[in-house]
């Protein structure tokens, strides 16, 4: 019978066409294309045959990566306008370059080589399409199921995209041209557009059942146990997909040869209708596949993910004997080395964690403020303690997008960080199972704001959130447990050598020789002007006295032209921009990490004195300082009226200060008076080399204390 079919100059109509044929007539037995036409019988003696050619050795690819470039080169072959993106393409070389083929000999390149020379020759001979498929399967014994079809995809997207090439118009390739001629390709293929958009769809369609196929792969069922109904009934239909998936490669291969040998008469002629159909009708059997696979993987995903949560639930109240297996089980389900060292780069395995504590800082892709991430490094990784610790603790970087998908600036920003921090790092993040996410979130309370969770060397959490730790103590935290936190606010003092800490080299030097020092903020520069022309007429008249300007919290432009001011005119010392931006970032995190021991500003001295200065800054147009000298807790904070009042007064005050101290001094002549009725204190010290310089002050008015020398008989003689 001839069958006479009109081509419609519309391509959608075309296709529309073509489906409404696919579902009317019979498909030919041999090659059991549409899904009813295999008994269950037949079928089960495919899978036994399949698996007979099944015998991983633990060579291991990553699929997924290789299957994004096989997608690319299809990408590149729509005949859609594509917009070129440098960032793409060179995300797309990187990716085939980090592709290895772990426990093989050979190099991936040499490997696609291979398949695709016996895709070719295979499709050059005569036989049937399911003793090629075959023949395949058993070169593919030694990989798993997701590497075998992924493997042929990319051999059959490099066969495609040699064609493709070829197919360019001369002043998009000249070399291509050439070579076409040589060939004696038909110069114009516009007649067989419907041919390549089915091959496009086809190979859509089978990346569609690939993508199925490696999900289920990646799933972590060593670790978490599936029903065994719902394993064994998910696992024949991976065995069938990839047949198919192969069984479609050889199909379109050997349409790509008929293409290379085509003559200029055969373009025109019915056999192009009917060798689209045969495509278009392994696109809807394919799709099929697809719908039946995705629904299965999904439900093992969904049982996987309850009981994995679980499993992470009862780990997290367990006593383990180091922290292998808690490790394993947030990182490694997925990758064998799923942490890399973002100094050197080097992939490491979770044993490289063993009996350390290890500090999982979660973030969003793109961790912190560079200022703030900066000084995170300084305080955590360059921090003079840090080489007496002999690394008895590591930080790992976990980010964390802000849906369930990574986006390409999520991308590149991992990528940039991941490359610039000398911590170690999650390698690929986004192979993360969604119930480790889901229990970070949920359990470690991670919203948007980065935290540092704290898991000592055996695995247990010792710390919700050590971030305001490493920001204010450094290495001096470790291994920062909840409980060191609590100990380091009973030993802690409220001085400036405390408040200065390491942010500014200068600063620390001068605080460490003990010089008297005045840090000042105010976001008006008339005031700046008028309080550092009074405190040079102080320091002229003998004092000696540092100056620093260290802003206010969230500096932004305005600040930047007061520094540039008082460096300018000279008026004071001060801290830089991104400085500032530090100090009062520490002091927030001073106040965040007292609040959460259940402290208040009335119960706590140093909250309330971080609460005093952290205020001042929130009123705006009032000018304030802090003096106070190296480690000594003696501090005045004035602020306003009432401190140019102050040094208004220094002719007052002055003469005290060699006798008081500068502190002494000042709070002598703004403090008030003793109350009426205030009985005067006494107490008696035993001697001791140096107490005779302390400044000794009263509980009850606060005011500098008088020395005298207590002479006492001995009665032990």
């Amino acid at each position: 019978m001839v069958m006479s079919i009109h081509v419609p100059s519309q391509p959608h109509v075309f296709f529309c066409v073509l489906l409404t044929i696919t579902s009317a007539m019979n498909v030919p037995e041999t090659d059991n294309v549409l899904p009813h036409s295999s008994s269950p019988l037949e079928q089960d003696i495919l899978i036994k045959n399949i698996l007979l050619t099944h015998d991983p050795n633990g060579c291991f690819l990553d699929s997924e990566l290789l299957l994004c470039a096989m997608e690319n080169i299809m990408c590149h072959t729509t005949s859609e306008i594509r917009v070129p993106d440098l960032y793409f393409d060179a995300m797309a070389r990187k990716i085939v370059r980090d592709i290895e083929v772990v426990g093989s000999q050979e190099p991936l390149g040499l490997i696609i080589h291979k398949i695709s020379r016996e895709i070719l020759c295979k499709c050059s001979v005569e036989g049937d399409s399911h003793t090629r498929t075959m023949v395949l399967f058993d070169m593919l014994r030694n990989y798993r199921w997701d590497a075998k079809v992924v493997l042929v995809l990319a051999a059959f997207a490099t066969c495609y995209g040699q064609l493709w090439l070829l197919m360019q118009p001369c002043p998009v390739n000249p070399l291509a041209i050439s070579i076409a001629m040589l060939k004696q390709l038909p110069s114009n293929f516009s007649a067989l557009r419907p041919r390549f958009k089915a091959l496009n769809l086809l190979a859509k369609a089978m990346a569609d059942v690939a993508k199925c196929i490696i999900k289920f792969e990646s799933l972590p069922i060593k670790d978490v146990k599936l029903d065994k109904e719902t394993m064994t009934v998910t696992k024949s239909q991976i065995y069938l997909s990839a047949y198919w998936v192969i069984k479609s490669t050889l199909t379109c291969s050997s349409q790509i040869r008929d293409l290379t040998a085509m003559k200029l008469e055969q373009v025109h002629s019915s056999s192009i209708t009917v060798a689209a159909w045969e495509l278009l009708s392994l696109v809807y059997k394919l799709g099929r596949i697809c719908s039946q696979l995705r629904w299965q993987v999904d439900v093992c995903h969904q049982q996987i993910e309850k009981k994995l949560h679980q499993k992470l639930l009862d780990l997290s109240k367990e006593t383990q004997v180091d922290n292998q297996e808690v490790l394993h089980m947030l990182f490694a389900l997925r990758d064998d080395t799923p942490l890399i060292d973002c100094s050197s780069q080097k992939k490491l395995e979770v044993s490289e964690l063993k009996n350390k504590v290890v500090i999982c800082m979660v973030s969003k892709p793109e961790p912190l403020p560079i200022e703030e991430l900066l000084f995170l490094v300084q305080q955590t990784y360059d921090h003079p303690h840090h080489n007496k610790l002999e690394r008895n603790y590591e930080i790992v970087w976990v980010p964390i997008p802000s849906s369930d998908t990574w986006t390409e600036v999520e991308e590149r920003s991992f990528d940039f960080f991941c490359n610039s921090l000398p911590w170690y790092s999650v390698r690929q993040p986004w192979l993360l199972c969604s119930a480790v996410v889901t229990f970070i979130k949920q359990k470690w309370n991670f919203k948007d704001e980065p935290i540092m969770e704290v898991l000592d060397s055996q695995g247990k959490v010792t710390n919700s959130n050590a971030i305001d730790m490493a920001l204010i103590w450094g290495d001096r935290a470790y291994p920062f447990s909840a409980s060191v936190e609590k100990k380091l606010w009973e030993e802690e003092k409220w001085n400036l050598q405390f408040m200065i800490d390491e942010i500014d080299s200068l600063l620390t030097k001068l605080v460490h020789e003990g010089r008297n020092l005045c840090i000042y903020g105010s976001q008006n520069l008339d005031w700046i002007r008028e309080f550092n022309y009074k405190m040079k007429e102080i320091t002229n008249a003998g004092l000696q006295l540092e100056m620093a300007y260290v802003g206010k919290r969230n500096p932004s432009e305005p600040e930047r032209n007061i520094l540039a001011t008082i460096d300018l005119e000279k008026l004071s010392g001060s801290l830089s921009f991104t400085k500032i931006h530090l100090f009062w970032r520490r002091l927030e995190s001073m106040k965040r990490s007292i609040l959460r021991l259940g402290k208040t500003a009335n119960t706590d001295h140093i909250l309330g004195e971080v609460a005093a200065l952290l205020e001042m800054d929130a009123e705006n147009g009032q000018g304030w300082a802090v003096m106070g000298s190296g480690s000594s807790m003696e501090i005045v904070r004035l602020q306003g009226a009432r401190l140019m009042d102050c040094l208004n007064l220094f002719s007052v005050w002055g003469k005290n200060v060699g006798k008081l101290g500068l502190v002494g001094a000042v709070k002598s002549a703004v403090e008030p008076p003793a109350l009426p009725g205030h009985r005067c204190q006494s107490r008696v010290r035993p001697f001791a080399e140096g107490l005779i310089d302390e400044t000794e002050v009263c509980n009850e008015c606060k005011r500098p204390m008088e020395k005298f020398v207590l002479y006492k008989c001995d009665t032990r003689e």
